[in-house]
């Protein structure tokens, strides 16, 4: 072929790349629009950003207070709650501030400080975002033995144990963010983003694949958890057909391919009546109380509730990430691709909502939460509890 037109080619295909990439910045090619856009997008980015700033501190500062001040919630679920409030705390009071100055200074194309200013900051923004994912997942499995083995939970889950977990978690996310650091990885200031943090490029000329790898396999064996939870109290709740085989009894005695142990269970925890069962001689009786079953079925209303409101704040944390995640793979798997920057500027932000919707959602599916608070409408009588035999 002749070579004229190879470079003939050529320049037609970058011209035609070129155009792709000033349509996708905002405003496309009308000068007007890009004016309007450069003018009205730092104060929409500054309100905005303003907002979930003063909504994360009062909404954690104000959960983190509830749980500490009130007895009755210093328990394991709360303990790693109040855990996510402190770090959503600090991201805000420590990264946001960061990212307001460089979009309220106009300087949105480069950084003004030093580099390893901008170094620390990345490092602070990836250790709070793998913080998040490894601390839900560590309650996802708290959440199942809740549930599934309530009695090892109860006797395991002590408030060393949760300090255990907590440093586990902290040590983990800040083993996943050092390393880009000593340039595994690159943490730099993203123009695009307007923030320091990973730098993501195209999967031969970066190495930051592994850590998106890693994110995503936390979040999604956190789901798998609470899927298999949700299983589990499908099957103890359906109702089974009764296989009626007879037993044998002789004086209390219940024998035979029907019998269960059922009746000696009964007569054990105090609910018997009649003499006592020739083969229960010697044994105890408990005193019977009248509440115990109640409360018995009010302590699982409460494991679900929590466990519901638990992933209530996975699920938000899964859709916030996403756009933003899934711009990242784009970047990395896309030799040159470019992702529009209102995408971009969008997925960004939704990020940095998600250090203020867990007190929100903590109050909206966590009603023990909302009482304690003395929230108005949850004064009232609460409603019967309804029945459930699976413990």
């Amino acid at each position: 072929m002749d070579p004229s037109l190879l470079n003939a080619y050529g320049t037609d295909w970058q011209r035609g790349w070129l155009h792709m990439a000033n349509t996708s910045e905002p405003g496309g090619g009308n000068p007007a629009l890009r004016n309007y856009y450069a003018l009205s997008a730092p104060a929409a980015k500054l309100a905005s950003l303003g907002l979930v700033a003063c909504m994360s501190l009062a909404g954690n500062v104000l959960l983190g207070t509830l749980v500490l001040k009130d007895r009755s919630l210093r328990r394991a679920p709360y303990y790693f709650l109040v855990d996510l409030c402190v770090a959503d705390v600090v991201r805000t009071l420590l990264c946001f501030p960061f990212v307001m100055e460089t979009v309220g200074s106009g300087s949105g194309s480069s950084w003004s400080r030093s580099t390893a200013g901008c170094k620390a900051l990345a490092f602070l923004a990836t250790l709070f975002c793998f913080h998040v994912a490894f601390m839900l997942f560590c309650v996802s499995v708290t959440r199942y033995m809740a549930i599934a083995h309530h009695r090892f939970y109860s006797k395991r889950m002590t408030p060393r144990t949760c300090a255990a977990v907590v440093c586990v978690v902290w040590i983990l996310s800040a083993a996943m963010a050092l390393p880009p650091v000593f340039d595994v990885g690159t943490y730099r200031f993203v123009r695009e983003e307007e923030q320091c943090t990973f730098e993501h490029r195209y999967l031969k000329a970066n190495d930051t694949l592994g850590f998106l790898l890693m994110l995503a396999a936390v979040v999604g064996a956190t789901h798998v958890v609470y899927v298999k939870m949700l299983f589990f109290v499908y099957d103890h709740r359906k109702m089974k057909p009764a296989q009626l085989v007879p037993a044998i009894s002789q004086n209390w005695t219940f024998h035979g391919p029907g019998a269960t142990g059922q009746a000696a269970a009964n007569w054990i925890a105090g609910f018997g009546r009649g003499p006592t069962p020739p083969t229960l001689v010697g044994v105890r009786q408990a005193v019977h109380n009248s509440d115990r079953r109640l409360l018995v079925l009010d302590e699982f209303k409460t494991e679900k509730r929590i466990s519901k409101m638990f992933y209530m704040i996975t699920l938000a944390f899964f859709v916030l990430w996403c756009p933003y995640v899934a711009a990242c793979y784009a970047r990395i798997f896309v030799r040159g691709g470019a992702v529009p920057q209102g995408y971009l500027s969008a997925a960004v932000w939704m990020t940095f909502a998600q250090a203020a919707v867990n007190p929100v959602i903590a109050f909206v599916f966590n009603k023990e939460l909302r009482v304690r608070a003395h929230f108005p409408h949850c004064l009232r009588s609460q409603t019967p509890m309804e029945p459930y035999y699976v413990i």
